[in-house]
């Protein structure tokens, strides 16, 4: 029996890899999902019914990184040897790279931020890196391009259908307004230097906003104490519908962004890093890219005055010039590990 184990080290993973395990799943493979307690990734993996081992807390200083390192690369060895995985799969997963020789086992990359600080621990031991074709770093000989994006892995129309009785769950009328805003942490490795909305930004966003529609907060170390009330209190496998349905969406993190742009809600990524896909995005007018706070209230303005359908239209654009994510990974596994084994 073809063995799989995919190692997941952020919430958006889990989504990224469910449709692949479940079609490899289909075809005979046995599964087996790894992971960390950074958010809610335990939570989402135990929906989704995955056979899942987890290896404890996520650390956030860097001497508790460090640490990690080594005991993750421990926990994914000892795990390794009990399942004995013909393949493993991660978002440029470091445990699983570093692992795999040992096990015998081949490695695959799915990467699409090519943060180099990461992608050189793991580079040297895997078998491919496939990485979306806007993604501008160069990774070397093992690197295959392809002409999608992660979160249309999950969210292409085929895998994805929307539902509208999620409201129940965030108490809003069916015809009324909401915003959703996302904050980062600004605590991982590859965030240093970089930065998005000032508290004061975040706090007067939130006044503006309130007085027109709802407002609803996620953050991924938890909502500012003085933003409390506006915290989403959703399971986070419903967390897809409650942006589908969102009327705007203001966020710091690439993936919520790209997320929001994909259901055809309007989007404004404010950072310093920038995003090659979500800027691709906003060539089809569904996002508006910004460093800076200031210029994120005046494309706020802009999108608000604009027919929702209009974006809804401008994703289904973007959409249809794209390949499902999901069926090339799922083409790619079968012709080159399954059909010629690991």
């Amino acid at each position: 029996m073809f063995k799989v184990l995919f190692d997941i080290g952020h919430p958006g993973h889990v989504h990224l890899f469910k449709h692949l395990a479940r079609l490899l799943m289909a075809d005979g493979a046995r599964v087996l999902f790894t992971s960390r307690e950074k958010e809610h990734e335990a939570a989402l993996i135990a929906h989704e019914g995955f056979d899942h081992v987890s290896f404890g807390p996520h650390y956030r200083t860097l001497r508790g990184k460090l640490w990690g390192l080594a005991r993750y690369d421990l926990a994914m060895l000892r795990t390794g040897l009990r399942f004995r995985p013909d393949l493993i799969v991660g978002h440029g997963t470091i445990y699983g790279a570093h692992a795999a020789p040992f096990l015998r086992a081949k490695c695959l990359a799915i990467e699409d931020t090519g943060n180099m600080e990461q992608v050189r621990l793991w580079r040297p031991f895997v078998d491919a890196i496939l990485t979306p074709k806007v993604l501008e770093r160069d990774l070397g000989p093992k690197q295959v391009r392809y002409d999608s994006h992660h979160e249309l892995a999950y969210l292409h129309p085929e895998f994805y259908t929307p539902d509208p009785g999620f409201r129940e769950w965030l108490n809003v009328a069916p015809a009324e307004p909401y915003a959703i805003l996302r904050f980062v942490s600004w605590n991982a490795t590859h965030d240093v230097g970089l930065k998005g909305l000032s508290m004061d930004q975040k706090l007067e966003l939130v006044r503006e906003l309130s007085g027109r529609m709802k407002v609803f907060i996620t953050a991924e170390r938890g909502v500012p104490p003085a933003l409390a009330g506006h915290a989403l209190k959703i399971p986070p496998e419903r967390f897809h519908h409650a942006l589908r349905y969102a009327r705007v969406v203001v966020t710091e993190g690439t993936t919520t962004g790209a997320e929001a742009a994909i259901l055809g809600v309007p989007v404004v990524f404010v950072s310093t890093y920038r995003a090659a896909h979500l800027h691709e995005m906003e060539g089809f007018g569904l996002v508006r890219n910004t460093t800076n706070g200031r210029d994120a209230f005046a494309a706020l303005e802009a999108m608000l005055a604009t027919d929702p359908a209009a974006y809804r239209d401008r994703a289904a654009t973007f959409i249809a010039s794209k390949e499902n994510a999901t069926r090339f990974y799922h083409r790619f596994i079968r012709e080159k590990y399954m059909r010629q084994g690991a």
